[in-house]
Formats: C-alpha cells, sequence, structure tokens
C-alpha cells in the first residue's frame, strides 16, 4: 500500500535582519580646522593647570607624609605630621584659633558693610557713580601697597589716634600691643568691601520694580521692603561674598606678614595665623613636610565649613527660579 506524506508547507524566506550601522560622519575640514583651534588654544590652561596646580597638590601630599627640608631627600615619616601638628604643636592650635577670631569677625563684617554701602548707592542721589567709584577703588589698590598706608595710619600717632584723641579717647599701640593687632587686621579688612558692594549693586539693579511698587500699595514702609523684598533677592549674591570670604580669611598672609614684623615678637605670635605658619616652617625652618602638613589641614579646615556653608543654603539663600 503506498503512503502519502504530508507535504511540507513552504518555508518563508529568512531575511537577515541587519540594521545598518551608522557610520560615524567624517568631521569636515573647517570642523577638523576648529577642533584643533580649540585644543591649542585650551592646551595652556590644561598645561598650566597639570603642571602648576595638579602635580604639586599631588607632591604636597607625598611630602607631607615625610621628613623634607628640600636639601636632602625626603625620609617617610607616615602620619608623624599630623599627629605632632595635632597633639605636640601649641603653636599650631594658636595660629588656628587666630584664624577663627580673624574669619568670625572679618567675613560678617564685610558682609554687612558691602550691603549697607549697596543700600546706599542703589539711591537717587546726586555724585552717586563718583561715590561707587571712590568705594570701589581700594580694591583696585595692590595689598601691599594697602598693607603700608594701614602701617601708618595705625601707628600709635597716625590719623586714627588723632582721631580719637578728638573725644579724649587715648588710643593703643595697633599694630605694637598683642592684644589689638587682630582688631588692626579686622579693621584692614573692611577696606577691602567695595568688591562686595559691586555685586550687591548690581543684583539690587537687577530686582523688578513691580515688586515695590505692589508692596507700596500695601502700605510696606522702606524698612518692610528692604526685609521682604531686597534683601530674599540678594541671598545668593550674599552666599557667593561670604564663601569668597571664608576662603579668604582663611588664607590670610601678606596683612600679617607686613603689619606685624618677626622682630615684635609679641604682637606677631598675636597675629599669626595659618598661612604664615606655614610660611615660616617651610622657608624659615626649611620644613617643608611639616609645612605640607599645615597646608592639608588647612584645606580641610576650608572644606569642612563651606560644606556647612552649602548645606545651609537650603534654609536661607533664595532663588528666584527655584521652586520651593
Amino acid at each position: 500500500m503506498a503512503t502519502t506524506t504530508a507535504p511540507t508547507p513552504p518555508t518563508a524566506p529568512v531575511v537577515a535582519d541587519k540594521a545598518a550601522s551608522p557610520k560615524k560622519p567624517k568631521l569636515s575640514r573647517r570642523r577638523h580646522r576648529e577642533a584643533l583651534s580649540f585644543y591649542l588654544f585650551v592646551s595652556p590652561w590644561v598645561i598650566g593647570f597639570l603642571v602648576f596646580l595638579l602635580g604639586p597638590m599631588i607632591a604636597s601630599i607625598y611630602y607631607s607624609l615625610t621628613d623634607w627640608d628640600s636639601f636632602t631627600p625626603p625620609e617617610w615619616v607616615g602620619l608623624q605630621n599630623y599627629v605632632t601638628l595635632l597633639t605636640d604643636d601649641p603653636a599650631f592650635w594658636k595660629a588656628l584659633w587666630n584664624t577663627f577670631y580673624y574669619a568670625a569677625i572679618s567675613v560678617p563684617l564685610g558682609l554687612v558693610l558691602g550691603l549697607w554701602l549697596a543700600n546706599l548707592l542703589n539711591k537717587q542721589v546726586r555724585a552717586r557713580k563718583l561715590f561707587r567709584t571712590l568705594i570701589y577703588l581700594p580694591t583696585l589698590v595692590p595689598l601691599v601697597a594697602t598693607a603700608m598706608i594701614f602701617k601708618m595710619v595705625l601707628a600709635p600717632s597716625g590719623p586714627v589716634n588723632d582721631f580719637l584723641g578728638l573725644f579724649g579717647v587715648s588710643g593703643p599701640a595697633w599694630l605694637i600691643d598683642g592684644p589689638w593687632v587682630k582688631p588692626a587686621l579686622i579693621l584692614m579688612s573692611a577696606w577691602g568691601a567695595g568688591s562686595a558692594t559691586v555685586l550687591l549693586l548690581a543684583a539690587m539693579k537687577g530686582i523688578p520694580r513691580e515688586l515695590y511698587e505692589a508692596a507700596e500699595v500695601d502700605g510696606a514702609n522702606s524698612v518692610r521692603q528692604f526685609w521682604s523684598i531686597t534683601l530674599p533677592h540678594l541671598t545668593p549674591i550674599i552666599f557667593f561674598n561670604l564663601i569668597m570670604g571664608l576662603i579668604n580669611a582663611f588664607q590670610v598672609f601678606a596683612q600679617v606678614y607686613i603689619l606685624t614684623p618677626k622682630s615684635n615678637r609679641g604682637a606677631y605670635d598675636s597675629a599669626q595665623t595659618m598661612v604664615p605658619l606655614l610660611f615660616d616652617q617651610a622657608f624659615g625652618f626649611y620644613h617643608m613636610g611639616y609645612a605640607s602638613a599645615i597646608s592639608w589641614l588647612l584645606f580641610a579646615v576650608i572644606l569642612v565649613f563651606t560644606v556647612i556653608a552649602f548645606r545651609t543654603t537650603r534654609r536661607w539663600v533664595f532663588y528666584e527660579t527655584e521652586v520651593k
């Protein structure tokens, strides 16, 4: 008996689904030239960053773990420099306290003074452009020249003590008596409030006038308008000035080094901050490894205060485009 087999259904042709891989477009000669120009112009900054910033930073981390005088090969000591600084060096803690003292007063003083000056210069007064120039002008004077000027102004027979004498007050020897050296440095720091003033004044000009008009309709006086409209809009600039002020205050050096010479040990020790201590250890005693450890501890202190400031921004910094 013949057997029949069922015909097999025709198989559909298998089509290979090969996705065409997109080819990377070739750069035209013009785009290639633009890219080459970009790398050419950015290379000085990259090379400078690697050679003069990142490289020395990495090297200083290594040297902070060694005993090195810059003349002989470094000797590995591990964390001994940090242990000595934190447990057996009263000069370090004295310099750290002086730095905190200087920063805690000079930074808020600069913020308040800059805000006050900006608010005054924002009013419609005569010769306000001249006043703005005069307030910003001290920031253009080199720091060394400013220190030399204040060295004469704060002299025992200088203009400040002469002014105090008009009220029957016997002025102190600002740069000689130890307790008065830090107030003298803080007074000098207020001289550079012009940069913060300019930024705050520019921010004030950007506040919409409609907000003040609406507040006037509601019966708000000028003081209420300042606290409810002006100040909240200025908080981003105030925050920027706060961060920059903290960094600059913790790195204060030239004022201390010029106004308090080492010949007067009492005044110098009373005003010595972290960077002058670092300078003395590095270039006075040639303790390069010890000075590197001081620099990294100072970096840690600045980092901690900066992080704290950033963590508090959501409570008091107002951004107009941010919805909370």
